[in-house]
């Protein structure tokens, strides 16, 4: 097929990769623009766009879709179908209805659980036990339209978001090439009306871990919050960013450490840091961490 490819994270990179491999014609590929970042605020290119210069593909990044002569460069590519994926802008209908087979969105959630913009953390914040990859037909809606294809797996015990996007990543990847191979045999589902839930975009409100929290729950921030914007806590006047745990028996004055492998007590029970990053440091495993400026047995976080 003829096909409009719109992305921009890492997440994106692989199932454009996957598309080419399959001989799929990428017309073009929509992102989102370079953007400061970094300490020296020079500006970034997205990982799609990056990948897409390497491959010699044609890149476009208008700001929105609400000038017709965008809207109308999106049509004059005639393509036969858009493939979206955490691509970072609401499409209108002009949009959604240029291609010949409509725009289909590779989406990180076994829909309707989790519509909207994070669906992997949220999956892991809330404690689900699995999650999947979604390949749906886009309509006006936020995550709503009908699901032609659909997988799942398990979410590990000790997994971070990270580790979750990159399979995710891979799930989603193969499910969109398959989506276009049996595009005409496929029978659209609509979503059940019940058990919809909205990931909202993570705000950094939610990275500061109180330790009179619950284990669980805070096994859960820690992990979902990996590796950005990542879960913190105070060190002293320090700032120290958590990017793994597991949960463990232990019990103590919440936040202080029960032993040299930091075992953190909670409000109720204990978690195993597994993961940790001092302010200006490399993130580092918790055996390295302590080789260098251990935290001691009794410091309260």
């Amino acid at each position: 097929m003829r096909v409009i490819f719109m992305g921009s994270p890492d997440f994106s990179v692989s199932a454009l990769d996957a598309l080419i491999d399959a001989g799929h014609e990428i017309a073009c590929v929509y992102c989102q623009p370079p953007r400061p970042a970094g300490r020296g605020k020079k500006d970034r290119l997205t990982a799609v766009q990056a990948r897409a210069e390497e491959l010699g593909l044609a890149v476009r990044h208008p700001l929105n879709f609400k000038d017709p002569v965008d809207v109308g460069a999106f049509a004059d590519l005639k393509a036969d179908i858009a493939v979206v994926v955490a691509y970072g802008l609401i499409l209108p209908q002009s949009i959604l209805d240029a291609p010949s087979k409509g725009c289909l969105n590779i989406h990180a959630s076994l829909l309707p659980r989790w519509r909207g913009a994070a669906p992997i953390h949220r999956a892991i914040m809330a404690g689900d036990e699995k999650t999947g990859v979604c390949i749906m037909q886009m309509d006006a809606g936020l995550d709503t339209g009908d699901v032609l294809l659909r997988d799942e797996l398990v979410i590990g015990a000790t997994e971070t978001t990270l580790q979750l996007h990159d399979r995710l990543a891979v799930m989603g990847a193969d499910l969109i090439v398959q989506s276009l191979e049996k595009y005409d045999d496929l029978a659209p589902v609509p979503q059940p009306d019940a058990g919809v839930n909205y990931a909202h975009k993570i705000d950094k409100s939610e990275a500061q871990i109180d330790w009179m929290c619950d284990a669980v729950e805070i096994d859960r921030q820690i992990r979902g919050l990996s590796p950005f914007p990542g879960a913190w806590c105070m060190l002293g006047k320090e700032r120290l960013k958590l990017h793994g745990s597991e949960l463990a028996e232990g019990e103590g004055q919440p936040g202080e450490v029960l032993d040299d492998q930091l075992l953190i007590a909670c409000g109720t029970g204990a978690v195993r840091l597994k993961r940790l990053q001092r302010a200006g440091k490399a993130a580092q495993d918790a055996d390295v961490f302590q080789r260098g400026k251990p935290i001691e047995k009794g410091t309260v976080l």
